[in-house]
């Protein structure tokens, strides 16, 4: 029976260990963590075809030099010296253009349409039980040029074959009444679901260890014993892990570990906020809150506020001018829906791995014939945790994938 050790606990790890599982290898998940924070637990919980847009498009670096001495805005950048961070927002500012965007949607789509369905093929499984609905989610503004801009996607979606309806005031607050007055109206995505991510992570954590994958949790990777073109053994402060296969899915700490096999693979930890209200609020349908770039999301017995895009560095250090601007956000644009302080006071950070062109990196590297990389996915970790998974099976199994991996290559950047 081979062995593969996967670096990373997250959910591109899980889906991973899932996958490969079902294959019949042996799998051991090392994490820095005890796998019960980070981004994977605390995001939105969306599977979404409709962000086919990648993060590096035009106009963002615009937006984003505008923000980023506000500490409490949508998307902040805090000022320091990191030769890496340079280097990684000097290929985002070359990637943030037009002919990215049209080249990467096509690769996103893809990814999103048949990661949901297989979200899907695991419910119908029954290997595990979770949440999953398919409401759609609601991309609501309070303004005439953030309606004017989502009504372009809105059209490009419609071309791309998505479900896709736009929503005037009366329309939108029929079907959610909750919204405040200053919600104009919303382009209604009804090609995305949710789902409630830390259940999930639970969930599919217990059915790993039921079937014989290894968990070592709070292990920190410190170097590879390598000889020519493979990998023999990771070492951790505890222990050696030796395997025949190996994959990292490290999230924000990719970069760092790859470097220690003198891999380029530029990743930046983008740091999100959430915020969970166990009480009722009337919110049933997901819900991204466009001007403030906050998600709201009804989830398996509570409520979870969302959002934000924060590049300080690889921290989970919760800034309370950013909880206020996300508590703030959903007072605006809801009725009577005010996030008490018991509840800022609970809010945690999760950290993106974010890709300098908006697209994730998943494939093998040419330096490493027992490598696959699986990282870089920025907001849309959850939605592709299960095609990451398939594909690094199918890697693996060197066996044709689902998807071209041209696009995804880990040596794009090189």
């Amino acid at each position: 029976m081979k062995k593969v050790v996967i670096i990373g606990g997250g959910i591109s790890g899980l889906c991973s260990a899932y996958y490969l599982t079902k294959k019949g290898y042996l799998v051991t998940v090392l994490d820095q963590s005890d796998i019960s924070t980070g981004a994977s637990f605390i995001n939105a919980g969306y599977l979404t075809p409709s962000h086919f847009i990648p993060l590096a498009a035009p106009g963002i670096i615009t937006q984003g030099i505008k923000w980023m001495f506000n500490s409490a805005s949508p998307f902040y950048i805090k000022p320091r010296l990191d030769l890496d961070f340079f280097k990684w927002a000097w290929l985002f500012k070359k990637s943030s253009t037009k002919s990215n965007v049209e080249k990467s949607i096509p690769v996103l789509k893809e990814l999103n349409l048949k990661s949901q369905a297989l979200f899907e093929d695991m419910l119908a499984s029954l290997d595990f039980d979770f949440h999953y609905e398919k409401k759609g989610v609601l991309m609501a503004y309070s303004n005439p040029k953030s309606e004017e801009e989502e009504h372009e996607i809105a059209h490009r979606a419609l071309n791309e074959g998505l479900d896709v309806t736009c929503l005037n005031k009366e329309e939108l607050h029929k079907i959610q009444p909750v919204l405040s007055d200053n919600v104009i109206g919303a382009v209604h995505y009804k090609c995305d679901s949710h789902m409630t991510p830390n259940h999930f992570m639970a969930t599919i954590k217990t059915w790993l260890e039921n079937n014989g994958v290894m968990f070592k949790i709070n292990q920190e990777v410190k170097d590879f014993t390598v000889k020519n073109n493979q990998i023999i053994s990771v070492a951790t402060q505890n222990d050696v892990y030796e395997a025949d296969d190996f994959v990292l899915a490290s999230g924000s700490w990719t970069s760092h570990l790859a470097s220690k096999l003198n891999l380029n693979v530029p990743i930046q930890g983008g740091k999100g906020y959430s915020m969970d209200v166990h009480r009722p609020t009337g919110i049933t349908i997901p819900t991204i809150l466009l001007e403030a770039k906050a998600a709201i999301t009804p989830m398996n017995g509570f409520t979870r506020f969302a959002g934000t895009m924060e590049f300080s560095g690889n921290n989970t250090v919760v800034r309370k001018e950013r909880v206020e601007a996300l508590a703030n956000a959903a007072k605006k644009y809801y009725k009577a829906i005010e996030i008490n302080e018991a509840e800022r006071a609970n809010a945690t950070s999760g950290l993106r791995p974010v890709s300098p062109d908006g697209v994730p990196f998943i494939g093998k590297t040419s330096k490493y014939n027992n490598l696959t990389i699986a990282a870089g996915h920025a907001m849309m970790g959850w939605s592709l945790g299960p095609i990451t998974g398939k594909l690094v099976t199918e890697l693996i199994e060197n066996k044709h994938t689902s998807v071209n991996l041209n696009p995804l290559s880990p040596e794009r950047f090189k």
